[in-house]
C-alpha cells in the first residue's frame, strides 16, 4: 500500500510495483484515509510518506503501529537528509526511501521489507548522519555493547544494517534461516535494542558497515 498527499507519485508508485509479478498494490490513499484503508485491504508492507498536509507521516506510523497486526512500514521521503527520519525509525518504520530510487530498485527493496529486512539506503543514510553530528556518536555504553558481540555476530549484525533479511544473511554467509534468527535474537539482547532497525542504526553510527568493506573475510 502506498500512502502519500500528491495522486502523481501514489500513481507513480503503483504503475512501478505492480509491474512485479510477486508484488500486488492493495491500494493507494492519501494521509487522512490511511488508518481505515489499512484495516480494510491487510497490506503487508506500507510505504507511507513523511510529509503529508493533512495529516503527518508519524502521526499515521504511530497508529499503524499500535493496530493488533501492524503492517511493515517504510517512510518515503523526498530528502535524504529529513529531520523526520529519526523520529520514524526510532518509532518503528522498518526504513526509509528517498521518492527518487531507481524504479529498478523499487521492487526488491519491497521485497525486503516484506521479508523482515530493514531498508536503509546507504547513500541516503550518509547524508542523513553527516547532517545529525549530535545523533551521530555512539556513548561508552553502546560502545561497551557492541565490544560483547563475537565476531561472527558482529558480521550478522553488518549485514542486518545492509537490510539484509535471515534468509538472505543465512544464504550469504552459509548458515540456515533458523540459526541466523538465533544470531539475531543474541544481538538483540546483547544490544539491548528492541528490533533490527535499531540494531541497524547503532551498527550505522558505529562504522561497522565501512568495517565489513575494510574486512571483507571477517567472520570466518
Amino acid at each position: 500500500m502506498v500512502v502519500d498527499d500528491e495522486a502523481l507519485v501514489r500513481s507513480g508508485f503503483k504503475l512501478i510495483l505492480s509491474a512485479a509479478d510477486d508484488i500486488e498494490v492493495v491500494a493507494t490513499t492519501a494521509g487522512a484515509e490511511a488508518v481505515d484503508t489499512v484495516l480494510r485491504t491487510a497490506p503487508g508492507v506500507v510505504l507511507l510518506d513523511i510529509r503529508m498536509p493533512d495529516v503527518d507521516g508519524l502521526t499515521v506510523l504511530r497508529k499503524l503501529r499500535a493496530l493488533p497486526e501492524p503492517p511493515v512500514v517504510a517512510m518515503l521521503t523526498t530528502f535524504d537528509t529529513d529531520e523526520y527520519i529519526l523520529t520514524a525509525l526510532r518509532s518503528g518504520a522498518a526504513g526509509f526511501l528517498l521518492k527518487d530510487t531507481e524504479p529498478d530498485q523499487l521492487a526488491q527493496l519491497v521485497r525486503t521489507l516484506a521479508a523482515g529486512g530493514v531498508v536503509l539506503s546507504p547513500k541516503a543514510s550518509r547524508a542523513f548522519w553527516q547532517s545529525h553530528p549530535a545523533a551521530t556518536a555512539v556513548d561508552d555504553e553502546e560502545a561497551a555493547r557492541l565490544s560483547r558481540l563475537t565476531e561472527r555476530e558482529r558480521e550478522v549484525l553488518r549485514l542486518i544494517a545492509e537490510g539484509l533479511s535471515n534468509t538472505e544473511i543465512g544464504t550469504r554467509i552459509h548458515l540456515s534461516a533458523s540459526t541466523v534468527k538465533d544470531y539475531v535474537s543474541a544481538i538483540l539482547t546483547k544490544l539491548r535494542v528492541g528490533s533490527r532497525v535499531q540494531a541497524a542504526l547503532l551498527a550505522q553510527r558505529a562504522g561497522l558497515l565501512g568495517e565489513g568493506q575494510r574486512r571483507p573475510g571477517s567472520g570466518r
